[in-house]
């Protein structure tokens, strides 16, 4: 059966050639047009397809919703320092009052004060809490993070990640996603 399929629709799960993805959060996916362009390049190998193919006039495929690549990738012992990974790290939660809401980051050591923008030094804060803490220590404003800030690795992350699983879940992407969770007899 072939069917319309919009760009934003039926995207494919990419696996390193171990078969654990790529990133847990943000779930490691491609587009069904990358996916396919990756089929024909030679670089990945099909694991699983969605019901639904694409075709042209000399040729039709089903669409893939998993991918392996070919090539292991190796992936980077520790993650980019950006907002959003310092969210993750936090698990998306205000590291003075726990408030999930307008959330910014904080100088645990005001840089006033010589604290610098680096891992060890910066928390996810809501804004209120960041506005009542200013730029003072935090024994003097009396507000201490509920863990230390730390530089996590790429496993704290994905470890983190999938507490936040993405709103769509493709049934086929089930046995990659938590491969390492613990049975059921």
């Amino acid at each position: 059966m072939t069917v319309a399929v919009s760009p934003d629709g039926m995207p494919a799960l990419v696996l390193n050639a171990d078969y654990r993805p790529l990133s847990y959060y943000p779930l490691s996916l491609w587009s069904w047009q990358d996916a396919i362009k990756a089929v024909f390049l030679d670089r990945v190998n099909i694991v699983a397809e969605y019901d639904h193919q694409v075709s042209s006039p000399s040729f039709q495929m089903r669409i893939p919703s998993v991918v392996s690549l070919k090539t292991y990738v190796k992936p980077s012992r520790f993650p980019a320092f950006t907002r959003f990974n310092v969210f993750l790290r936090d698990r998306f939660q205000c590291q003075y009052c726990g408030t999930r809401e307008d959330l910014t980051f904080d100088h645990v050591v005001p840089r006033r004060l010589g604290g610098v923008t680096s891992w060890e030094n910066v928390v996810a804060a809501c804004s209120p809490c960041n506005l009542r803490k200013g730029g003072a220590m935090p024994s003097q404003a009396k507000m201490w993070p509920q863990q230390k800030p730390y530089r996590p690795t790429v496993q704290d992350l994905h470890n983190n990640g999938r507490s936040f699983p993405p709103n769509y879940l493709h049934e086929s992407w089930m046995d990659y996603l938590y491969w390492d969770v613990e049975l059921e007899p």
